[in-house]
């Protein structure tokens, strides 16, 4: 088969698209799937169930959030543990190491330029990888150069941030009055620490319909990330989009077969924000077709594709972004196209 383009890919219709899942295949010759459920949710499957407190989400911030996007609304926020003080959030790490915390996933709501208020934390957060010895990973938002070195040197294990890649989105979705570049100079910033980066695409964010997806890739795919989370659009409940429809499985997957196309040797995974039921059912399996190496918080339903297709499964309670570094410890793991 000619060799396909991610171009190619993103220009296929539906019907094409599916067709292509059908014919071609995606993954690597070894099959190996790792399946991440940590603590932030609760997850039980007859495979695996969340282990208690293992990889909790902390904000910095409290409920607080500037910028209020219309489709979260601050209400992601509520689910996590508050710390907004260095203090605070040092005590708050004792005590979640104390009882069975492996590492926690440091993030908040954002301040009107879109940053995370991460600055003052970072000592606290040097305290935490120093005297407690926990994994940490940042959700930074909109990041300077100053605070990335300053957290590459606390000894932060990874930086997540969410690529958006249309100035439309980020003004009428987030409220934010930046642009595409800005979200590029945030990349270039992290990725000159040295640090492992771990960009996501939300895909859908625009109302449920794809937009800017492809020009997130592109901009990724000029920094080297160490691992590329794909998450997607889901309707939460006290939000201003509480009734629009999330994108479709094929759609979410069209953005991870061009993923997997565009990072061949880059650990790709389907993460924790995407729609349940049916839906959540479908994209899983639609994604293991794609080329995903990881799915996290996955359905039943790929679970048992996975193990029917001869794969190997690897469960973990880490948060999924966690891939970068336990792919190394897999025989061949990456993805040949």
């Amino acid at each position: 088969m000619t060799r396909l383009s991610p171009e190619a890919v993103w220009c296929m219709s539906e019907r094409e698209f599916a067709n292509l899942l059908a014919t071609h295949t995606f993954v690597s010759k070894s099959k190996i799937v790792r399946f991440y459920a940590p603590s932030f949710m609760y997850y039980k499957t007859s495979h695996y169930c969340t282990s208690q407190n293992s990889f909790p989400t902390i904000s910095l911030t409290g409920k607080g959030c500037a910028l209020k996007c219309k489709h979260c609304g601050g209400k992601v926020l509520e689910t996590m543990y508050p710390a907004t003080t260095p203090e605070s959030l040092f005590d708050l790490c004792v005590e979640l190491k104390r009882n069975g915390a492996l590492g926690c996933l440091i993030s908040g709501g954002c301040l009107p330029d879109g940053s995370v208020p991460l600055g003052k934390f970072v000592s606290a957060v040097a305290r935490v990888k120093s005297q407690l010895g926990l994994t940490v990973f940042v959700h930074t938002g909109i990041i300077n150069f100053e605070t990335a070195e300053r957290l590459e040197k606390s000894g932060v294990d990874a930086a997540l941030i969410d690529i958006i890649g249309s100035d439309e989105t980020i003004k009428e979705i987030y409220n934010l009055n930046i642009t595409v570049e800005d979200y590029e100079n945030s990349l270039e910033a992290l990725h000159k620490t040295g640090m492992a980066v771990v960009p996501h695409v939300i895909v859908g964010l625009h109302c449920g319909k794809l937009k800017g997806e492809l020009k997130a890739l592109e901009m990724i795919s000029n920094y080297e990330p160490s691992a590329l989370v794909v998450i997607a659009f889901m309707p939460i409940h006290g939000t201003e989009m509480v009734n629009v429809k999330p994108p479709k499985p094929m759609d979410i997957t069209k953005v991870i077969a061009t993923a997997r196309l565009m990072f061949p040797q880059t650990p790709l995974v389907l993460g924790c924000m995407r729609p349940k039921g049916g839906h959540r059912a479908e994209t899983d399996v639609l994604a293991l077709k794609a080329g995903v190496n990881a799915i996290a918080f996955p359905s039943e339903e790929v679970i048992k594709f996975a193990e029917d297709q001869g794969y190997r499964l690897f469960f973990s309670s880490f948060c999924c972004s966690q891939i970068y570094s336990d792919i190394r410890s897999l025989k061949d793991p990456n993805i040949q196209t």
